[in-house]
């Protein structure tokens, strides 16, 4: 047993299909693309999901790993109050990615929150993680335990694809069917009225990524330059090169989906092992 699904999904209300508030016009591609994935990730049963995202605890000089017992949160300050969820953390799973990543010598920590139980602890469940579980294990009977995990933006580029391939040994070690979610939206300077202003370095490193994405090559993220990367406003990068870590060569990848209705982009991907037939 190891990882059996990997996406990536957006993380912004407009990707939430059939809730007030993600109404824009220019969404329906990429809500239809979410509703694939969890389709998907129904298919390939998983026992547990790690979700990557942007969005959680940011320690300096650390990779971070949610170890409370639940997490919880809602896209109230998102304009979608209805969107409230409650999720079981797998906390052995959750202690074996922090282990994974300190005997790769990644800087990592474990963070819980409220009860200083861990088991008994409630950790926020930020919007990055939220809305790919809405879509893909969340709202389950029984609901598939999660695994929160943050990127360090202030680490190497290539530390982020060896912390992808320690995750990918800790699922393996665990005996347990996994998904793997990277949370990642895109450039965020699409819009000259949004809220980081216009810059066409957004246009371009989306285009870079849906291209990267498209031929299956996130080998080729390690080739855009790190400049283009803050000037786009990115939001998608770290979680993408933990991706390829942890996917490796043995993974295809099938582009679904991208949009810009707004000030950012979204893009849906899914990857099947190489040579897994998807089943229909």
């Amino acid at each position: 047993m190891s990882l059996v699904f990997a996406a990536i999904a957006p993380h912004g209300t407009l990707a939430v299909p059939d809730v007030p508030g993600a109404e824009v016009p220019g969404s329906a591609t990429t809500q239809a693309a979410m509703e694939e994935l969890g389709r998907r990730f129904d298919r390939a049963s998983p026992d547990a999901t790690i979700v990557l995202t942007p969005h959680n605890v940011h320690v300096d000089g650390h990779f971070a790993v949610v170890l409370a017992g639940r997490i919880a949160g809602s896209l109230a300050d998102w304009d979608a109050p209805s969107v409230v969820l409650e999720c079981p953390v797998d906390l052995l799973l959750a202690a074996e990615v922090v282990v994974a990543l300190h005997d790769a010598q990644i800087p990592v920590v474990g963070a819980s929150f409220g009860a200083n139980d861990p088991g008994a602890a409630t950790a926020p469940m930020d919007w990055g993680a939220l809305i790919p579980l809405w879509v893909m294990g969340g709202r389950a009977d029984p609901q598939v335990p999660a695994v929160i995990a943050s990127p360090a933006r202030d680490r190497p580029f290539e530390e982020h694809v060896r912390a992808g391939a320690a995750i990918a040994q800790a699922a393996e070690a665990s005996g347990k069917r996994v998904a793997l979610i990277a949370s990642a939206d895109h450039g965020h300077a699409h819009d000259a009225d949004g809220p980081y202003g216009f810059d066409p370095a957004s246009k371009e490193y989306d285009n870079r990524i849906v291209e990267i994405v498209r031929n299956d090559r996130l080998v080729d993220l390690l080739q855009i330059d790190a400049e283009l990367v803050d000037a786009a406003k990115a939001d998608s990068f770290w979680q993408l090169l933990m991706l390829h870590g942890a996917l490796g060569d043995g993974w295809r990848g099938e582009f679904l989906s991208y949009e810009a209705p707004t000030y950012f982009g979204m893009l849906c991907a899914a990857y099947t092992r190489a040579g897994q037939t998807r089943k229909v």
